[in-house]
């Protein structure tokens, strides 16, 4: 067991890598690209599953509340059109979605997301717990998640776990979310992915 175990454990560091590091963007910058879909509060849990064994290979939580961002603890995006701080993507514009999900989608993975409603206040504590956490590290992207979800009032019940399936599927139970799932064929890694993304100006 403690062989398979590791063997899962390195599955996860390596999709949770982290990528060449890259200057924070300036404070003014952050708030200069904030953006908040139209439409109700919400918190989406992304899960990185491989096409070849149904294996996760890494979570984030995107925050709709007073702006839209992305707590992508340990990951590998990343853009310089797309603002980032200790984990966190910021300015998550329609393209920005689009370009991160197309980024993590490839021949070999594909991107389920899980939205659920909430509360401007659970929004709101949950936005704060993810500008608050810092950086996270490697391997940790579903500890993270989970423990930052769990603080948030009325998602106590969520459960701690290293692996990001045991989290898609405790939030696949939730009461009204609304799961989706986007593939891609192409070839390639996350860096090719982020390379490949056009966005506006």
């Amino acid at each position: 067991m403690r062989v398979i175990a590791a063997f899962a454990m390195c599955l996860v560091l390596a999709a949770c890598a982290q990528p060449p590091a890259v200057p924070y963007a300036s404070d003014e910058r952050v708030a200069a690209s904030a953006y908040r879909e139209p439409g109700p509060n919400t918190l989406t849990v992304f899960t990185m599953v491989s096409n070849r064994n149904g294996k996760g290979a890494h979570s984030a939580l995107m925050i709709n509340g007073t702006q839209r961002v992305i707590f992508d603890p340990a990951g590998s995006f990343v853009n310089e059109r797309v603002p980032e701080q200790e984990d966190v993507l910021y300015g998550v514009s329609p393209a920005v979605l689009k370009g991160y999900k197309s980024a993590h989608a490839r021949s070999t993975y594909h991107v389920v997301s899980q939205t659920v409603e909430v509360t401007p206040e659970q929004a709101a504590v949950a936005l704060r717990l993810a500008t608050t956490n810092g950086a996270v590290p490697r391997a940790f992207c579903t500890s993270a998640t989970t423990g930052l979800i769990q603080r948030v009032p009325g998602f106590q019940a969520i459960e701690s776990t290293m692996f990001p399936t045991r989290l898609m599927e405790q939030m696949s139970t939730w009461p009204g979310v609304v799961e989706e799932k986007y593939y891609e064929d192409d070839a390639g890694d996350i860096v090719d992915g982020v390379a490949g993304i056009v966005l506006p100006d």
